[in-house]
């Protein structure tokens, strides 16, 4: 039996070392945090950003780990559906920038003029499926 227990610890800990590498892995290789302050004219507050990417990555692990439910009046949904919205996007925003995906995607689908097209539907696109989840399924 312990040393049944002893594996799984080891297992899990393994596992989140190597999900934990490859997170600070991705996001070192490709510049994201200070491409990100880039496109907002933010470089004094660099640090700040990789200390709240450290926090929400140890805060978001510890949450998912447990069964948490914070007990929140339903209107605090709407600032922190659009925290993690503008997060989300900022983030996108930032990888796309980074690996020049949309001049690409316009060149091979043959829309290289026409890159604002693509560029509204996949803005329209996110807000419809945000607004289609925060009204359908948050409360269920």
């Amino acid at each position: 039996m312990i040393i049944s227990m002893l594996f799984i610890i080891f297992l899990g800990l393994s596992w989140g070392f190597a999900v934990g590498a490859g997170f600070v892995a991705f996001l070192a290789v490709l510049g994201i945090i200070p491409r990100l302050s880039q496109l907002t004219k933010t470089m004094a507050f660099i640090q700040t950003y990789e200390w709240s990417v450290v926090t929400g990555a140890a805060a978001g692990g510890w949450i998912s780990l447990r069964n948490t439910v914070l007990h929140l009046p339903a209107f605090f949904s709407v600032p922190i559906g659009l925290m993690d919205g503008m997060f989300i996007g900022l983030l996108a925003a930032a990888l796309t920038e980074v690996l020049n995906v949309l001049p690409i995607l316009a060149k091979r689908i043959g829309m290289a003029e026409q890159i604002l097209i693509i560029l509204m539907a996949i803005v329209l696109g996110k807000v419809c499926g945000s607004l289609y989840h925060w009204i359908f399924f948050v409360d269920q």
